[in-house]
């Protein structure tokens, strides 16, 4: 015999006799955790704005870079405002990914649209892992042929460069950094920081001692660095995408504390956790109750030990007596 309690859904006085109908009613994931969601809402309007300001910022300092780079032949600064100009795209689509993740659910999107920002953390990862791989290349011909520098306007273009991306570095950093979307807009705007630093030190030493090749030397270790950083976001970013368990997540530990923890629970399996956009985590899992356990009460109370014992803003139970329902036929002995 199997009973289920369908999420949020069931205990709570549904049963209204025939003809009395409902409309559906689609909750995002902002208010998955049964609050009101308006911490998660202003937390999210506030970051939106900081991405706004920084693209802006960014867009504006990368035609200058890019002029300033193309008249003094460096490929530090080239490398940088091209790191920029895909930063700044970057930075636009983050925006946007936090515009598009307030919209309400839909009969089709029933979790919202929450999970666009983590889609466009993993393509900002991979678009720095490219831009990282042609910097590399790049620096390989200049390294064999140096071309001439200009180091002092290279020098003054670097040292502004610096200033706009410190100055966007900061407004970033104050924002949500458990939030993936965040976290790669804020990887992209350290891996400008970080080529800035790059040109600025090239110039100097190409000033002081007149070696070029510091120029694409430097050039690769900034890629190297956004290499490693860029890889970290898109392998947090394709385990959100493919739905594992979230990293402090630890499925076996939940299983035993929730069994030890609620009462009249006897048995927990087919426990499935999951996130949203790398904040919200969400689970489903089958309860078996003792018998004469109240079937809402241990819902009740396993739903509340997620929330607080593990962070799991939303779950489903489907409570058991006796044989699970979902039982295939060659474990049923």
């Amino acid at each position: 015999m199997a009973r289920s309690q369908g999420g949020d859904h069931r205990g709570h006085g549904e049963s209204h006799g025939p003809g009395h109908a409902h409309e559906p009613t689609f909750h995002t994931g902002a208010a998955l955790g049964h609050d009101d969601g308006n911490s998660g809402h202003t937390h999210e309007g506030t970051d939106r704005k900081r991405v706004l300001i920084v693209a802006l910022l960014t867009a504006g300092f990368m035609v200058a870079e890019a002029a300033g780079g193309w008249l003094t032949g460096s490929l530090a600064l080239v490398a940088d405002a091209g790191h920029m100009l895909t930063d700044s795209i970057a930075l636009w689509l983050a925006w946007y990914a936090f515009r598009l993740g307030d919209r309400p659910a839909t009969s089709r999107m029933t979790y919202g649209f929450g999970r666009v920002k983590t889609l466009v953390a993993y393509t900002n990862g991979i678009t720095i892992f490219a831009i990282a791989l042609w910097i590399c290349y790049e620096a390989v011909l200049r390294f064999m042929a140096p071309p001439p520098v200009l180091a002092g306007p290279m020098l003054v273009v670097a040292v502004l460069g610096l200033l706009v991306n410190v100055a966007g570095f900061a407004i970033l950093h104050g924002g949500d950094r458990a939030s993936l979307n965040m976290r790669g807009a804020l990887l992209h705007v350290l891996g400008d920081m970080l080529g800035s630093v790059a040109a600025i030190v090239a110039a100097l030493a190409i000033l002081a001692t007149g070696w070029t090749p510091i120029d694409p030397i430097l050039s690769v270790l900034v890629a190297v660095i956004i290499l490693s950083t860029a890889w970290r976001l898109m392998k947090d970013a394709a385990q959100v995408l493919l739905e594992g368990a979230p990293n402090n997540v630890d499925s076996a530990a939940i299983v035993e504390d929730l069994e030890h923890a609620v009462a009249g629970v006897r048995e927990v399996h087919h426990l499935h956790v999951w996130s949203i956009d790398g904040a919200k985590n969400l689970a489903t899992l089958h309860a078996r109750l003792a018998e004469g356990t109240d079937p809402h009460g241990a819902v009740a109370a396993l739903k509340a030990r997620l929330a607080t014992k593990h962070g799991v803003a939303h779950a489903t139970v489907e409570t058991e007596y006796g044989r699970c329902a979902d039982a295939r036929p060659e474990h049923l002995h």
